[in-house]
């Protein structure tokens, strides 16, 4: 028997789309109430989940601590066996357990009622334990499992993450938080490179294609040869020539090409960029203008050159 795999694929995406979906329907001011919770705490958020809403919950752990929210996951059987003493009383505490009834989240309630934590639940049983000992509950209930026997946790664990990323987002846009504060906790990736690192750590500055505007024809050739940026600068940047522009010309200007001089050619007030601006603005400029190159200028005068490449390093 042919087994059509993409059909079963396209269900998958359909049962858990709905799910998705149906959190809207179940959503209450305790999802407020939660975001508010933990904009005002002084300490962190500590997540705790066993089994597969642990997975979700270091996922969430990772999505909070990259958008400014200070947090840590913890097991809820290593928190048992003295893991707890890392909680202090001004600390959030995010459970997750889709039944609301697991046996190694329950048992840390009564330590966390005693240390004065929030805690904070997302179960798809309202009337459940862990969601009637919470100070807010967050419900995460979905009408099917994608699984076909209703067993393994698949649209579950898909409508638990959303909730996270929706309260991780919620408390973005309460903070105001912006790209370059995002940057700062990613310095080493091709992002936090762009929103921190300068023009000026990046530009060519060394044997810059200066080129007189009388330069003739060989001599525009012979210097962007040199320089190889495949450009010249004319004049301390009142034009620029690249290679580009010297194939139009020799389309369209072949029999008067060798008498053409750098003025001829150049185009006129290139883009120019500060060496002080940071590398995203470069690439936006260079995007927004379908252009692959920029002059750099350092009070006034051109400093150099960056291109399109030089920005993923």
């Amino acid at each position: 028997m042919s087994i059509d795999y993409k059909a079963i694929a396209k269900q998958v995406f359909e049962i858990e789309a709905e799910a998705i979906l149906h959190l809207k329907t179940q959503l209450d001011d305790d999802f407020a109430n939660s975001v508010d919770a933990i904009l005002n705490t002084q300490g962190r958020v500590v997540i705790c989940g066993m089994g597969k809403s642990g997975l979700i919950g270091t996922k969430i752990m990772a999505t909070f601590a990259s958008t400014g929210t200070p947090c840590f996951f913890m097991h809820p059987g290593e928190a048992f066996h003295g893991d707890l003493g890392m909680v202090s009383p001004k600390d959030i505490f995010l459970a997750l357990s889709n039944s609301g009834e697991t046996e190694e989240v329950i048992r840390l309630l009564p330590f966390l009622k005693d240390n004065g934590n929030i805690v904070i639940s997302m179960t798809s049983r309202p009337e459940s334990t862990l969601a009637v000992n919470s100070d807010f509950h967050l419900n995460i209930a979905v009408p099917r499992e994608a699984c076909p026997h209703q067993l393994a946790p698949t649209s579950s664990t898909t409508a638990t993450l959303v909730m996270g990323d929706a309260l991780a987002v919620a408390l973005m846009e309460a903070r105001d938080f912006q790209p370059h504060e995002f940057a700062r906790f990613h310095p080493g990736g091709s992002l936090g490179r762009k929103l921190l690192t300068r023009v000026k750590h990046e530009m060519t500055t060394k044997n810059l294609p200066f080129v007189s505007a009388d330069a003739p024809i060989h001599d525009v050739i012979h210097t962007m040869n040199e320089g190889r940026l495949g450009l010249c600068i004319v004049d301390q940047g009142i034009g620029i020539i690249t290679d580009g522009d010297l194939r139009r010309h020799m389309e369209t200007d072949a029999a008067n090409f060798m008498q053409l001089t750098a003025k001829d050619l150049m185009g006129k007030e290139p883009k120019t960029i500060d060496a002080e601006a940071r590398l995203n603005e470069a690439e936006e400029m260079m995007n927004d203008n379908k252009i692959t190159s920029l002059l750099v200028k350092e009070q006034g005068k051109v400093a150099g050159v960056i291109q399109i490449y030089d920005l993923n390093g």
